[in-house]
């Protein structure tokens, strides 16, 4: 399933998410590595240490969805600032410096 504006793809499918009772807010393209996580998280009665890598990739994938929703709303504001910048000659300070590499 290919979700618009975003570079991931959806690889859980609904019929799983409602199996594993994802919480409709954690229904998105990271589901695929929370459902494992949780089943992890219970058969290790949450242990913090106990599951560490499983949370470890499925809190990297949602920082990598923020971060391009992030860039995503910088290239909006940049687009509007150029319409209202020529109007007014000022460009505002951009969210993200030029020097990050994403």
């Amino acid at each position: 399933m290919e979700v618009p504006g975003s570079s991931k793809k959806m690889i859980a499918t609904q019929e799983e998410m409602v199996e594993a009772k994802l919480p409709i807010p954690y229904r998105d393209q990271c589901a695929h590595l929370l459902i494992p996580l949780n089943k992890c998280r219970q058969a290790e009665f949450y242990l913090p240490w106990k599951c560490e890598s499983e949370r470890h990739t499925y809190e990297k994938c949602e920082y990598e969805l923020v971060m391009e929703r992030m860039l995503q709303m910088q290239k909006i504001r940049e687009q509007e600032a150029k319409m209202k910048g020529s109007q007014k000659g000022q460009l505002p300070i951009p969210l993200i410096p030029k020097t990050a590499d994403a």
